[in-house]
């Protein structure tokens, strides 16, 4: 039988990233996201259900995301269930399912007209490091000599 575990979510995280390291070095950001649908009852009424799910994003992604989004951002998340398990300080074996990011889009922020390229950065957002200015490109190499062509012999 065949297996397929993919999700794709577009929703506002309900907290800021919080980054952990791994001892090896690699980054982890855990955060949630809530996902709105909205329905008509059968009596006409408008009806509303929000969902809280769990992400980890793992890596540069997981740097990415915390480093530009914020609580009530929106982004778009594809990834995979994965379930956690843990011994809670009751003794008692719990578990959950989270999300892990594989992709994910910054989507624009509630307020934003359309706007499109990377969201602003917030003053809570740690400072970019100084990129190096661009090099002067090379000189243009001096053409070659006409010798080097063999001069009258050119076929065409």
């Amino acid at each position: 039988m065949a297996n397929y575990n993919k999700v794709i979510l577009v929703g506002n995280l309900t907290r800021d990233p919080e980054v952990r390291y791994t001892p090896s070095g690699t980054a982890v950001a855990h955060f949630g996201l809530a996902v709105n649908r909205t329905w008509r009852s059968a009596e006409g009424e408008n009806r509303e259900e929000v969902l809280f799910i769990d992400i980890t994003a793992f890596g540069r992604r997981g740097e990415i995301i915390s480093e530009y989004c914020h609580k009530g951002d929106p982004i778009l998340i594809e990834g995979r269930l994965q379930m956690e398990s843990w011994q809670g300080q009751d003794g008692q074996r719990r578990t959950k399912h989270v999300v892990v990011v594989d992709q994910s889009q910054f989507l624009g922020r509630r307020g934003d007209r359309g706007e499109s390229g990377p969201p602003p950065q917030r003053q809570s957002a740690q400072p970019r490091p100084n990129r190096q200015a661009p090099q002067e490109p090379p000189p243009p190499a001096e053409p070659p000599e006409e010798d080097s062509f063999g001069g009258d012999d050119i076929p065409f």
